[in-house]
């Protein structure tokens, strides 16, 4: 076995070209294929090719929000380190986890419920447009699916890719029937570097990388 030797800036480019070749003749959508591969390029799971759901005009409508500085909220703090800062910045958006914020930490023990319910609660009182980026709790996306029944809560879309294996492919099936718009992995895959990479993949097409 032969070790190829690849600069650094070139790695990624490398990465790129061997997920094409390895998905051979597989047509894509032109604004869903970036998603799709940099999901494998994070993951090396080419099972996203084929589970990635999207709602009808959720990239377009993801891309004009971005561009006009929408924020982002993720479940996690892993998802919102692996979110491009210096991409999201030239937008003027901004990345939100408030999961780990005493006063949710402290509400959660109070009402006996998840600080991933409280967290998007939190998350509601935003005043800027914000896309949701789920990858680690199905309450998470099934309580963003309740606020917007409640009238708390209208997101530009949700990205829903909780991992594991109790309530995932249920929240993730119910998000899709909730006609809110959203980008879902399908089944039980996922998870905080997914949700991060399908944000950064939409932050790279909305300013020109």
């Amino acid at each position: 076995m032969s070790i190829e030797i690849i600069k650094p800036q070139e790695i990624e480019k490398r990465s790129f070209e061997i997920i094409t070749e390895l998905l051979g003749d597989r047509q894509f959508d032109p604004l869903q294929e970036p998603v799709i591969k940099r999901v494998i390029h994070t993951s090396a799971d080419f099972d996203y090719a084929d589970n990635l759901f999207f709602s009808e005009g959720v990239v377009p409508a993801l891309l004009e929000a971005i561009r006009a500085g929408a924020d982002i909220v993720t479940d996690t703090q892993m998802a919102k380190a692996g979110i491009s800062k210096p991409s999201l910045a030239k937008t003027g958006g901004a990345v939100h986890c408030f999961i780990s914020d005493e006063d949710v930490a402290q509400e959660a023990r109070e009402r006996g419920v998840t600080r991933a319910i409280v967290s998007m609660e939190k998350a509601a009182r935003l005043t800027k447009p914000t896309i949701f980026a789920i990858g680690n709790a199905p309450t998470a996306l099934l309580h963003i699916k309740r606020l917007h029944e409640e009238g708390r809560l209208s997101p530009v879309a949700v990205i829903g890719v909780p991992v594991g294996f109790v309530n995932v492919v249920e929240s993730k099936e119910e998000m899709i029937a909730s006609g809110l718009p959203c980008i879902v992995a399908r089944g039980r895959k996922g998870g905080s570097n997914v949700a991060a990479a399908i944000c950064n993949a939409l932050l790279y097409m909305a300013i020109g990388r």
